[in-house]
C-alpha cells in the first residue's frame, strides 16, 4: 500500500496549482456567499490533507481492487433511489448529518476512470475487439444510467466525455469510432425530436426548457430559462478589465442584486468576471490549464499503461468540466449545473477532484525518466 518514494520526484508544481485554485475559490465563495466561508475553509483543509495522503498510496495497490471500486460506485449510485435526499427536483444527494450531504455522481467520475484504466490495461491485446468493447459498454452503461435517472443530465454528459477521452487515449480504432458515430447520429436526431413531443418521459420539463431556450433564444416562452445566463453574461461584461473588486458594495453589481442564483457554485465564473474582470478570468483559465498540463505531463512519464490512462482521464475531466462551466456562464452552452473544478463551492466535487489529483501525484512519484523519443511514442 505504501512505498518508499524520493521526494525529488514529487510534483510540487501540481500540488501548488491545486492549492492555489482552492484558495482562490475560497476568496470568491466568501464574496459570493459569506455564510459558506467557514464550511469552505474546513472543506478545503480536509480535501487537501486527503490529497496529500493519497499521493503516498501506491496507485497500483488501489487499482488491484478495480472490481470493488466498480461495485462501490454502483451501490452508492443505486442507494440514492432508497436513501437519497431530494432537492430542486432531483435526488442526487445522500444526507450524512444535518447540513452535510455527499453527491455520489461526483465520485463516480474518478471511480469509473480507475475502473476503465485497469480493465483496459488488463485486456490491452483485445481492446479493439467488438466483444471487449461491447462488454465494457454494458459495464459502463449501468452506472451512467443510474446517474441519468437521478436525474442528472449534466453529470451524465460529463461522465460520457470522460469515458470517450479514456477510450481515445487507450488507442481505440478510428474505424470503429466512425461506425459508432454513424449509428449515434440518427439516434441523437430522434432524441431531439422526441423531447419536443408533448408528455415525453425521457427528460424532466426543466431540462427540456433549458435545451429549447438555447436552441431558440428569441422565443418569448424561453425568456425565464435564459434569465440566469443572461445576467451572468451581464455580470462578466460589467467587470471590464480589472473588475469591481472582491466583496464590493457596488449597487450596480449583478451579484449584489441577487440576480444570479447559486453564484457560489455553478455560476462562480460570473463572480470572477464581475469582481476581478478580464485579468482575473484569464488568471483562472491559465491556472486550470496549468493543472491539466501537469496531469498530461504525468501521463507522459507514467510507469505503466493504466497510470497513463488515469492521468489522461483526470486531465480530460478537469478540462471538459471547466469548458462546460465557463461555457454556461458565458451563454455558449445550454444552462446546466456543473461546478468549476477546485474553485466552486461543493464538498463532493472538491473531495472527488482531490482524490483524483492525489492519485496523479502518486503516479508522478513512480514515473520513468523520459526522453524525447518516449514523448513522441506516447503521442503516436
Amino acid at each position: 500500500m505504501f512505498k518508499k518514494y524520493s521526494l525529488r520526484y514529487y510534483n510540487f508544481r501540481l500540488a501548488t496549482a491545486v492549492l492555489t485554485a482552492m484558495l482562490f475559490g475560497l476568496l470568491l465563495v466568501n464574496s459570493a456567499k459569506p455564510s459558506y466561508t467557514m464550511k469552505d475553509v474546513i472543506g478545503i483543509a480536509g480535501c487537501f490533507i486527503v490529497m496529500i495522503i493519497i499521493s503516498f498510496i501506491d496507485y497500483n495497490w488501489i487499482l488491484k481492487y478495480f472490481w470493488l471500486i466498480y461495485i462501490v460506485n454502483a451501490a452508492l449510485l443505486a442507494s440514492l433511489f432508497i436513501f437519497g435526499h431530494n432537492g430542486k427536483g432531483a435526488t442526487r444527494w445522500i444526507r450524512v448529518i444535518d447540513g452535510i450531504t455527499i453527491q455520489p455522481s461526483e465520485f463516480a467520475k474518478i471511480f469509473l476512470i480507475l475502473f476503465m484504466a485497469k480493465i483496459i490495461a488488463m485486456f490491452k491485446d483485445r481492446f479493439n475487439t467488438w466483444k471487449f468493447l461491447g462488454i465494457l459498454a454494458v459495464l459502463l452503461l449501468f452506472p451512467v444510467a443510474l446517474v441519468f435517472f437521478e436525474p442528472d443530465l449534466s453529470t451524465t454528459i460529463m461522465i460520457c466525455l470522460i469515458i470517450f477521452s479514456v477510450l481515445y487515449c487507450a488507442g481505440i480504432d478510428y474505424i470503429k469510432v466512425l461506425k459508432v458515430v454513424l449509428v449515434l447520429i440518427p439516434i441523437l436526431v430522434a432524441f431531439f425530436v422526441y423531447i419536443q413531443t408533448p408528455n415525453q418521459k425521457l427528460l424532466r420539463p426543466y431540462q427540456v426548457n433549458r435545451i429549447m431556450a438555447f436552441i431558440n433564444p428569441e422565443a418569448e416562452e424561453n425568456e425565464d430559462d435564459r434569465y440566469q445566463q443572461e445576467n451572468s453574461v451581464r455580470a462578466i461584461g460589467s467587470g471590464q478589465l480589472t473588475g469591481k473588486g472582491l466583496n464590493n458594495d457596488d449597487p450596480n453589481s449583478v451579484k449584489n442584486a441577487g440576480l444570479i442564483p447559486e453564484a457560489q457554485t455553478d455560476f462562480i465564473f460570473s463572480v470572477i468576471g464581475e469582481e476581478l474582470g478580464f485579468i482575473g478570468s484569464v488568471f483562472v483559465l491559465l491556472l486550470l490549464a496549468w493543472i491539466v498540463a501537469e496531469c498530461l505531463y504525468a501521463a507522459v512519464r507514467a510507469r505503466n499503461f493504466e497510470g497513463r490512462l488515469v492521468c489522461c482521464g483526470v486531465a480530460s475531466w478537469i478540462a471538459f468540466q471547466s469548458f462546460i462551466n465557463i461555457g454556461v456562464t458565458t451563454l455558449i452552452l445550454p444552462n446546466t449545473g456543473l461546478p468549476l473544478p477546485f474553485v466552486s463551492y461543493g464538498l463532493s466535487s472538491l473531495m472527488s477532484l482531490s482524490i483524483a489529483i492525489g492519485i496523479v501525484l502518486n503516479i508522478s512519484l513512480q514515473r520513468y525518466s523520459v526522453d524525447e523519443d518516449a514523448v513522441l511514442n506516447f503521442y503516436k
